[in-house]
């Protein structure tokens, strides 16, 4: 391992010159303007940096599985209970490669895998055999068996490069699956029922003001949800009570009018949490609102959905934030409480909008003091963050602190350092909230 860390005289620092040459590469070959041998060089460049993207996540693997071992031995040494040996390793995986803590579990999970029990996929992703998606693949379908019987697979499919040369993501994933149900059916078919248990509904961002709702349910019942709406779709098609819709747009209408019990048209009868300026609801600003749990909308979109709401006599209420008028950050509500109230969770919410840790986006689920209470920290807006449930766990590992901290640029925002056992910083910043409407002075 040591000689792995030192990577034969390679520093970090001569990582990062190498990646410079890299850049100037493939900026000279881009501004290039050469004939058919230029275009097979950059075709033959392309590959090896491809190779190289391979090597460099087989080199990441075995180093994260060496972080994650150090620090657990480091916790047990100290005599820290056996349940905190792991805390907050994955959270940190996540932050030094720049991901989320939920990517961050991922990576940690396919290192242990490839450098434990699967060094043929481990040997033929350093030499740039194997691209990391496909050895993720090749856990994700093995996950289910016992180390002896993942080597095996490991030894049919990787033991000899040319097994899986030249075949597709879906073809290396049916190779694993059916070599995995003819080791261990057993363990395959508990997987299966598992696997239900992650159902889930869940909605993303998509352009134009549209949203992409999911649903992960079990192969028979989404084939039939999507079946049944398919069928009436096509009758209404038959009947001629299409109006003009395509039949995708009446799939998407009759889910909405059988999931809330409301023709499309209607207005929602949940609440739907719009942030926006004076300015943008009452003086045509053009300065986007933003939808609680969906992200950033059009001003005039926003401006037209309320005014849609009010017409279909949908209840709407108007809830007055106050924003310093040079940068918009909400002013803070203080309170005695050890929990954060409704009013200043919600405040917090509308502030941070996802988890504050960088690179993760997930929703708010924890509101929790960036000082802890118990060390004097007080419940307020200032002294709060909101995170998710995996990172406010993460934060309470051993090493792991926060701290409220002056922004660089010596604006008054909400700035956040986060420290990992390592040592490493990360600072956080919530995002920009639309400026208030400026006020001119009388005379």
């Amino acid at each position: 391992m040591d000689q792995l860390l030192a990577g034969d005289g390679l520093s970090p620092n001569d990582i990062r010159r190498f990646l410079t040459r890299i850049t100037a590469i493939a900026v000279s070959s881009a501004q290039d303007e050469g004939g058919v041998d230029d275009a097979a060089a950059a075709v033959d460049t392309i590959t090896a940096l491809e190779e190289l993207k391979a090597a460099a996540a087989g080199a990441q693997a075995v180093l994260t599985t060496h972080v994650a071992d150090t620090i657990r031995r480091q916790r047990r040494d100290a005599g820290r209970p056996a349940a905190r040996w792991n805390t907050g390793i994955a959270t940190q995986i996540g932050l030094v490669r720049k991901d989320s803590p939920h990517r961050g579990s991922t990576h940690l999970g396919l290192a242990r895998a490839l450098t434990t029990e699967m060094p043929h996929t481990l040997g033929q992703l350093r030499r740039g055999d194997l691209s990391e998606w496909r050895a993720t693949i090749l856990v994700r379908e093995t996950t289910c068996l016992t180390a002896e019987d993942r080597r095996l697979v490991d030894t049919r499919l990787c033991a000899d490069p040319a097994t899986l040369a030249g075949q597709g993501d879906s073809t290396v994933a049916a190779m694993a699956a059916r070599l995995a149900a003819e080791l261990d059916a057993a363990a395959v078919a508990r997987r299966k029922a598992r696997a239900a248990q992650q159902r889930r509904v869940t909605v993303r961002p998509a352009p134009e003001f549209m949203g992409h709702l999911g649903a992960l349910l079990p192969m028979d019942r989404a084939v039939c949800v999507w079946a049944t709406l398919r069928r009436d779709a096509d009758t209404i098609v038959a009947t001629g009570d299409a109006d003009g819709r395509t039949r995708d747009q009446i799939m998407a209408d009759l889910l909405v009018e059988r999931t809330i019990g409301l023709a499309p048209t209607m207005g929602p009868p949940v609440a739907v949490q719009v942030v926006l300026s004076d300015e943008t609801l009452l003086g045509g600003g053009e300065i986007p609102a933003e939808v609680h749990g969906y992200g950033p909308i059009p001003a005039p979109a926003a401006r037209a959905w309320i005014h849609d709401a009010v017409d279909t006599d949908t209840e709407v209420t108007l809830r007055k934030l106050y924003a310093r008028p040079t940068d918009g950050q909400l002013t803070a509500v203080e309170s005695v409480a050890r929990c954060f109230p409704t009013g200043l969770a919600r405040l917090i919410d509308i502030r941070d909008r996802t988890c504050r840790t960088p690179w993760c986006d997930a929703p708010i689920r924890h509101h929790d003091h960036i000082t802890p209470h118990e060390d004097g920290g007080p419940t307020t807006a200032d002294n709060g963050l909101g995170l998710c449930a995996a990172c406010n766990h993460a934060k309470q590992g051993d090493c792991w602190t926060t701290t409220r901290t002056e922004n660089p640029d010596g604006t008054d925002v909400h700035t956040v350092e986060f420290r990992t056992p390592t040592g490493h910083t990360y600072r956080s910043t919530p995002p920009p909230q639309p400026l208030p409407m400026r006020h001119r002075r009388a005379g």
